[in-house]
């Protein structure tokens, strides 16, 4: 429970399911202190419920798994995401580990997602096992299946979701009508863990800047930069004025510290048709190519909300992959992740984009 209405619901749901609920509130990392505010806003909601509710510690485990990943990916000149290493290391790492540890039989969260399970089917050769699938959930304005394309089938066995299958409009209104002390709390914008702290800031406390040079696609120098890891493919605002039009980020470069900038958001230097991914996860195993020729149809999302491109996915090593879009597609950030769902809405899987 993180303290949003979101999770409150989801915790309601349950109850009235017939659950045996506790409710739980992460603390970890956070420099403004909201999580405190979150905190108290999970255990009344809990109260209300009549739930038992628990705080656990995770701000160690958070430094290390998710800032310092975060910093580390900024420093080396990729965009990384903290909300995909969240999940996979604290949310659905250590604590549904630390849950079933303490005889939770799920965890359940307050993401857009929807979980189908599968039963297993007798056949001639034995039980085909229960599979798991992760979908799209039902309001695509809110739907967060792209930061969860870690999970595993191991994992999701004891993964609840259950407001997928709810618009947000209808989460608000099922809050207020169960009197909940979330149900008008304003959602909670960019990275959790900095609160109204800006990225920029927070980086500079990590990363010394260094000046260098905005240049055009043509090689001309139109303005200065405080650092090239500051900095992200299809980001606007590089501090540079007098353009006529605007100008987006196109490329950087780490050891030179020159930042590269394109005119207007349908500029051929911000497009790409393919792109390279490591660190692949196929959230169904049984969907991952193991054929080096084989070509699988995709739908494919680089950046959280855009929408979805059709594209081939295959495989160039046991750990490197590739996507190829039918169409060139903007602002492909190195660090980012690259997510692919099936033309029915399930997400396969997904992978961290290469330079």
């Amino acid at each position: 429970m993180s303290g949003g209405v979101d999770s409150s619901v989801a915790a309601l749901l349950l109850h009235d399911a017939g659950y045996d609920v506790t409710g739980v509130f992460m603390r970890c990392y956070n420099i403004d202190g909201c999580a405190e505010r979150d905190a108290t806003d999970a255990r009344r909601v809990a109260e209300h419920l009549g739930i038992p509710f628990y705080v656990f510690d995770f701000e160690e485990e958070y430094k290390k798994r998710v800032v310092e990943y975060m910093v580390e990916g900024y420093r080396a000149g990729i965009t990384p995401n903290p909300d995909v290493m969240c999940n996979k290391e604290i949310k659905f790492g250590l604590f549904l580990e630390k849950a079933l540890s303490l005889g939770a039989d799920f965890v359940a969260t307050g993401h857009y997602v929807r979980l189908i399970v599968n039963s297993g089917i007798a056949n001639r050769n034995g039980l085909k096992p229960i599979t798991y699938k992760l979908l799209s959930a039902r309001d695509a304005q809110k739907d967060q299946s792209y930061f969860l394309w870690t999970l595993t089938q191991e994992q999701l066995k004891h993964c609840l979701f259950p407001i997928g299958d709810y618009l947000k409009s209808e989460v608000r209104e099922i809050a207020r009508k169960a009197g909940l002390p979330t149900a008008e709390k304003k959602d909670s914008q960019g990275i959790c863990f900095l609160g109204k702290v800006t990225l920029a800031d927070f980086l500079k406390d990590y990363i010394a800047g260094r000046k260098g040079e905005v240049l055009t696609t043509t090689g001309e120098k139109v303005g200065s930069h405080e650092g090239v890891e500051f900095y992200t493919i299809g980001q606007r605002h590089v501090g540079v004025g007098g353009l006529p039009k605007p100008h987006y980020v196109a490329a950087k470069d780490v050891k030179t510290n020159t930042v590269v900038v394109a005119e207007g958001r349908d500029n051929p230097a911000l497009l790409k048709k393919e792109l390279e991914l490591t660190d692949v996860n196929f959230t169904n195993p049984s969907l991952e190519i193991r054929n080096w020729k084989l070509e699988i149809p995709v739908l494919a999302r680089v950046r959280y909300r855009q929408p979805l491109f059709p594209a081939k996915l295959y495989n160039l090593s046991p750990k490197t992959y590739h996507l190829k879009f039918d169409l060139p597609v903007k602002f492909i950030a190195p660090g980012q992740s690259a997510v692919f769902y099936s033309r029915e809405g399930e997400m396969l899987g997904g992978g961290v984009i290469m330079e």
